[in-house]
């Protein structure tokens, strides 16, 4: 599908980001759009496929000339999966008090919104929070303690042998998380590990992302039946692999760093608009559990003023990281006092998903 054709296809757009929240800059917050659109009739019943227009909206833009490069649109059906999903980015499209682009079929599908909230919202608010914090604790570390040097895989021991390959790691990696997760499967004891292990949280990436201890270097040996030096060689290979990952995603930070946004973190020691994003995203799941609302307008929940007290970097990291340890622990206590229901109906999301295309017609 072309531009145009997708423009005249959308059912809703809204104005999000830190205009959304009530929480914009002058001069310094861009203006952020998303909206839905209903796919043409090939997209439904054949082989192509689309997801989202995410690119191209600053130069293509035909019936919303406001949009901007940073649009992005979403096809209906993708847009239910992730509001199934509670997605964070995703569910707050349909909690909007204002649309600059809204169809009746487009208020139909907010007039849903109230099914698509369920306690999933504790994870999901609460992961992405987490994302924010571990980006800023990254960029602090950054600042305190700049890598200085690029790694080498002689650093980590790996002068005579060559490490192994991304493919190599990945693959023995993936086995060892199969045979992790069919050890525990029949033992009625880690049953809950068990449905850790297979939830929908990619536990595989995990173990991709952080080298093996030397604690689990001997039961990994025991459980792959690999040889010693083979586990060494991976535990170097990890460690190496992770040390120039920080050192190239330092180098990418530090070349595409926005220059005010630079000299406030240079200034306060942190990354103060991470920090209010998660104390924002936390907050906001909160609510949805206590309430079973959720409130994207921060001016209209109260606490517009001190989220941009945050951004500005008036707080200290100790108090940030002390607000946000608080909210864990209230959407803990939140959690299973919640009235929401613990998932989505999704045979009636499907349902609602055929009614709008129907309408919408091919």
């Amino acid at each position: 599908m072309d531009y145009l054709e997708i423009e005249q296809r959308t059912i809703l757009i809204a104005l999000t980001g830190s205009y959304g929240y009530g929480l914009a800059m002058p001069g310094i917050s861009d203006k952020d759009y998303r909206g839905v659109f209903i796919a043409t009739q090939p997209y439904y019943l054949g082989f192509s496929k689309i997801e989202q227009r995410d690119r191209g909206w600053d130069t293509s833009a035909h019936l919303f000339p406001y949009l901007s490069v940073d649009t992005s649109i979403y096809e209906l059906k993708k847009f239910l999966e992730l509001c199934t999903d509670n997605n964070p980015n995703i569910l707050e499209l349909l909690w909007f008090n204002q649309y600059e682009h809204l169809t009746d079929i487009g208020k139909t599908l907010v007039e849903h919104k109230q099914m698509f909230l369920s306690t999933k919202v504790k994870h999901t608010y609460a992961g992405y929070g987490y994302a924010q914090l571990k980006k800023l604790e990254s960029h602090r570390r950054w600042l305190l303690n700049p890598p200085q040097v690029k790694p080498t895989p002689a650093d980590y021991g790996l002068t005579e042998i060559q490490p192994l390959t991304k493919d190599e790691v990945n693959a023995f990696l993936e086995y060892l998380y199969l045979l992790v997760r069919d050890k525990v499967q029949f033992l009625e004891p880690a049953q809950q590990l068990y449905q850790l292990l297979t939830a929908e949280i990619d536990y595989k990436g995990i173990f991709k992302q952080y080298p093996l201890s030397d604690e689990a270097l001997e039961y990994t040996q025991k459980l792959t039946q690999a040889s010693d030096k083979f586990i060494q060689r991976l535990q170097k290979t990890q460690q190496y692999q992770a040390a120039l990952r920080e050192y190239n995603a330092y180098q990418s930070w530090k070349k595409n760093r926005n220059p005010a946004r630079a000299a406030l973190e240079a200034k306060v020691g942190y990354d103060a608009k991470f920090a209010m994003q998660a104390i924002r995203l936390l907050r906001t799941g909160l609510e949805i559990l206590e309430h079973g609302e959720l409130i994207v307008d921060r001016r209209i929940a109260g606490d517009a003023e001190e989220l941009l007290a945050m951004k500005r970097g008036e707080y200290r990291y100790e108090e940030m990281m002390a607000i946000a340890n608080s909210l864990y622990q209230r959407l803990e206590t939140a959690y299973p006092n919640s009235t929401l229901p613990r998932s989505v109906d999704r045979d009636a999301v499907n349902q609602l998903c055929i009614d709008l295309v129907t309408r919408q017609g091919w």
